[in-house]
């Protein structure tokens, strides 16, 4: 159980505000346990998550807590336990969890405690489950493929109409230039 202090520092204070700044407009967030991990790994980490816009940014549990408070998100306090590091998803976070769940792969020291996307709260097997679907552009490439079959189908038709067309005019004529 957390500990609530009655006046907050003006250090903390600036501390909770600077982790606000730093969650931001950003609706989802991975946490993590980094124990047993090397700086080189948790550098390797960031470096990958950067590439998909995403932070790997180590908290403090009491000042993360309060922060998501303040921000009226979800009570996270049960995954903001021992060693936290949170994986900040300003805009896909199914590529930020598949890109974690690989690097479990590689690194098995690093643990996905859970995740906050949008509203809602996932363990640690649910945020797995999530990082398998299909992010954002996939979606949007697949609805766009069943959008563009019909056209595409039909153009093959038209173009079949008159390859027949032009198919059946030469068996004639060479029909014709045989019995000639």
């Amino acid at each position: 159980m957390p500990i609530v202090a009655k006046k907050i520092q003006d250090v903390k204070a600036a501390s909770i505000e600077a982790l606000k700044y730093a969650f931001g407009d950003s609706k989802d967030f991975i946490f993590t346990n980094y124990r047993g991990l090397t700086v080189e790994q948790i550098t390797a980490l960031r470096k990958q998550l950067r590439a998909k816009e995403a932070v790997f940014k180590v908290v403090k549990n009491n000042f993360a807590r309060i922060a998501f408070e303040q921000l009226s998100a979800p009570d996270m306090s049960g995954y903001l336990t021992g060693p936290t590091a949170v994986a900040i998803a300003p805009k896909d976070a199914n590529e930020v969890a598949k890109l974690l769940f690989d690097y479990l792969k590689e690194v098995p020291a690093l643990q996905i405690k859970g995740a906050l996307i949008g509203d809602t709260v996932y363990n640690s097997a649910q945020t797995e489950a999530f990082s398998k679907l299909p992010g954002k552009l996939e979606l949007i490439a697949m609805l766009m493929s069943v959008l563009n079959a019909p056209a595409r189908n039909l153009v093959g038709d038209l173009n079949d109409i008159n390859a027949r067309l032009v198919r059946t005019i030469k068996a004639v004529g060479d029909k014709k230039a045989e019995n000639a």
